[in-house]
């Protein structure tokens, strides 16, 4: 299945032992790397960890320990992480044995950041340490997630596969899903690995 190629191009359940042991699953914002790595974390019986969570204070304030946090988290013998923050990617992709990446188009990505922003609006959803979107912190301000992704996703496009082919991240399979479906076939074919694979004892 072209959307399930590793490394070399060689399919997921051909890849080495231990594969998935510490996945990071990357993209741009709204693509849905939460929801996917919290699927795969259940799967596969592992921490599951969101950058957004780690990083976010009260009042939408950056945590000072943020570093220092996921350092402690990326020592850990298993885990599935999900963020794209530049100041620990180093810190996560050394340690990881897998990036997933959700390589969706412009328009799927922008239309879900639309609903999901909408949505969290009219509910009042509570969100990392109990901050909330509002019309002035999702619409208004230009860091707003709608107005993020039109600035971010031609530049992530570009830039992840540059990281990808860098040495220091030569020992982790890249793994590519292109839309929904694809991911759904990988968290198929992750329910069907072999246990070397998963590390998960499935009896």
């Amino acid at each position: 299945m072209r959307c399930l190629l590793g490394v070399a191009g060689r399919p997921v359940w051909a890849l080495p032992e231990g594969l998935l042991t510490r996945v990071v699953v990357v993209g741009t914002s709204c693509a849905g790397k939460t929801t996917l790595a919290r699927r795969l974390a259940g799967m596969l019986a592992s921490e599951h960890v969101e950058l957004d969570s780690v990083y976010w204070g009260p009042e939408w304030t950056p945590r000072p320990d943020f570093i220092q946090t996921v350092r402690a988290i990326a020592q850990r013998p298993r885990w599935v992480i999900d963020g794209n923050y530049s100041a620990v990617r180093d810190i996560i992709w050394r340690r990881s044995s897998a990036i997933v990446w959700l390589d969706y188009s412009f328009a799927r990505v922008f239309l879900r950041a639309l609903r999901r922003t909408g949505r969290r609006i009219l509910t009042r959803e509570r969100l990392y340490a109990g901050n909330r979107e509002t019309v002035r912190t999702a619409l208004l301000d230009a860091d707003g997630i709608p107005w993020w992704v039109i600035r971010t996703y031609g530049k992530r496009r570009r830039d992840f596969p540059e990281l990808f082919r860098r040495p220091e991240y030569g020992h982790a399979a890249v793994i590519r899903l292109d839309r929904p479906a694809a991911a759904e076939a990988f968290l198929l074919a992750v329910r069907a690995a072999p246990l070397a694979l998963t590390g998960v004892d499935r009896d």
